[in-house]
């Protein structure tokens, strides 16, 4: 039983520490081209220089360009050449984060002379040569690569199998470990995960195993018979959600996919914050029951509730808010909205809606790509509308839960059912498309399709993660489950220290994606480490 167990709460995250040095290898940075240093001019992550070279032009042209990712954008001018036969040269640095489209115009208004697309790799040198041909009498566009651009996605690849690998390792330890009976007894011992249990208490809402004397509950509620199964899989979703908004808060590595769309569509970094959302709602069914069938009353809960949504609005407020060095705030630069408001709010909805009518259970971007001037929050009032009923979803998650408790099968048929419900209801609304659909999926709106989209997603991904955890117990939640247990402290220290030391450094110019991902991966690790050690400790930042 106690190899067991231990192989439950086992895994300590010296992976992440081993990934942390050799992350540092990822520090051999690519260099911009020679051709490009002889410009003048230093190219930056995601860029690559581009001559462009007029031959044998009868008249003016003017050479622009417009991004694929961009929805029916206009295009930008981006050189012109001279007329007269001459040959005229101009050298420019161009986006490499999507394809591209160059346009070659006339003189006369709406005149295409000739048009290309292409995919620039970064730090590589193109040209583009626009000249006329005499034996067709047209123009024609050509690009050459100069030098060949470096790889950006090498980085990813090395970090993968560095972690990987280092997973590997510990997982073969662990079973070695467990196979040697006074080295695991000695472990689970010190460990003492029944205690860790007991005083786990989840700020937003997670159950425990054994409830907590301290819990604040009327007396005589609580006994040493008083349990409930605690599901690792929440805390590991959790976690897992909270861990990859740590590494794209930090940069992700500067690679698009991992920055928020700049209108419709999806990215890496548009999933988890909805993810957490939706896993909130799923611990709230649990909670309130669990509360409910301890005997604390309503009032209790509800007084509960307001505090809990109370202090996630207020820290959120001063997180969103540090001018800590530069004097007190101004109500002219003050920002009220922000994640934790959101989460805050939305919390106090489905928290507060779910308790009026919660019986017990029986024991059975834009601003990037599309050039915007206008102010926008994305974190604003009626995207938390919306925000609203993905936690409600996950919350039906949670009801699954309880109704079902000891039939996995069950379960996991009514996540997979819901799944496919709300991805059908995704594809009517956006026809499977990113921009022609009746309601394309939209971060920046919270849009309906986004909602129900992202809710199909974490039905599938909790079914998995509940599957590995909590059923076949294949996996600890490890490196994950660590941070799940402490998200606020997590989240809210990630925002205070993101620009401190050991978080982040002063890099070298130019700088590249290697570098950039190097540093975020190392500061999202040493939070997960960070959180390891509290687990160890038994601190729990609760709310």
């Amino acid at each position: 039983m106690a190899g067991r167990r231990l192989g439950r709460w086992g895994s300590p995250p010296w992976g992440a520490l081993a990934a942390l040095a050799a992350a540092l290898l990822l520090r051999v940075r690519a260099q911009p081209p020679e051709a490009a240093r002889r410009q003048g001019g230093q190219l930056r992550v995601d860029q690559a220089w581009l001559r462009v070279r007029g031959e044998g032009l009868a008249e003016a042209a003017t050479v622009s360009w417009r991004s694929e990712a961009c929805f029916q954008c206009l295009f930008q001018e981006l050189a012109s050449l001279a007329p007269n036969g001459t040959v005229e040269e101009a050298s420019v640095a161009v986006d490499c984060q999507h394809g591209l489209a160059l346009r070659v115009s006339g003189a006369a208004e709406g005149q295409e002379l000739c048009r290309a697309h292409y995919h620039f790799g970064e730090f590589g040198n193109y040209s583009l040569i626009v000249k006329s041909d005499p034996s067709s009498q047209k123009i024609l566009c050509n690009i050459v690569i100069n030098q060949e651009p470096v790889n950006s996605y090498l980085p990813i690849f090395f970090a993968f199998l560095i972690y990987m690998g280092t997973f590997a390792l510990l997982a073969l330890g662990q079973f070695c470990v467990n196979s040697i009976e006074p080295i695991r007894n000695w472990l689970y011992v010190k460990m003492n995960p029944r205690e860790t249990d007991r005083l786990i208490n989840s700020e937003l809402g997670s159950p425990r195993r054994t409830d907590s004397i301290s819990s604040g509950l009327p007396p005589g509620v609580w006994s040493p018979g008083s349990t409930i199964q605690r599901l690792r899989s929440l805390d590991t979703f959790r976690g897992l959600a909270l861990t990859i908004m740590v590494f794209v808060n930090y940069g992700g590595g500067k690679y698009w996919f991992f920055k928020h769309q700049s209108w419709n569509g999806l990215t890496v970094a548009d999933l988890v914050f909805p993810w957490f959302v939706f896993i909130m709602g799923t611990s709230t069914a649990l909670s309130l029951s669990s509360m409910l069938r301890r005997g604390c009353s309503k009032r209790q809960l509800l007084l509960k509730i307001l505090w809990r949504s109370f202090l996630l609005i207020l820290i959120g407020v001063v997180v969103v808010n540090p001018n800590y060095c530069l004097g007190p705030l101004s109500w002219d630069n003050l920002r009220i909205p922000g994640v934790l408001q959101r989460l805050g709010c939305t919390y106090l909805v489905v928290a507060g809606l779910e308790l009026l009518f919660a019986k017990p259970v029986p024991d059975s971007t834009s601003v990037v790509l599309y050039m915007t001037t206008v102010a926008f929050d994305p974190e604003g009032v009626l995207g938390t509308i919306n925000s609203v009923i993905l936690a409600f979803l996950g919350l039906q998650g949670g009801k699954i839960l309880l109704l079902f408790k000891d039939q996995p099968r069950q379960i996991m048929l009514r996540f997979c059912v819901w799944s496919v419900i709300m991805g059908v209801i995704s594809a009517v609304l956006t026809k499977c498309s990113k921009e022609d659909g009746f309601i394309p999926v939209n971060k920046n709106l919270w849009s309906v399709s986004y909602v129900t989209t992202l809710s199909s997603f974490a039905f599938i991904l909790l079914l998995l993660i509940y599957y590995l955890v909590d059923v076949k117990r294949v996996w600890s939640g490890a490196p994950f489950f660590f941070p799940g247990m402490n998200s606020i402290l997590v989240y809210v220290g990630h925002e205070i220290f993101e620009n401190y030391f050991p978080f982040k450094w002063k890099m070298r110019g130019p700088q590249s994606h290697s570098e950039h991902l190097a540093q975020n991966l190392i500061a999202t690790s040493l939070w997960v480490v960070i959180s390891y050690g509290l687990y160890q400790k038994r601190i729990f930042w609760k709310i």
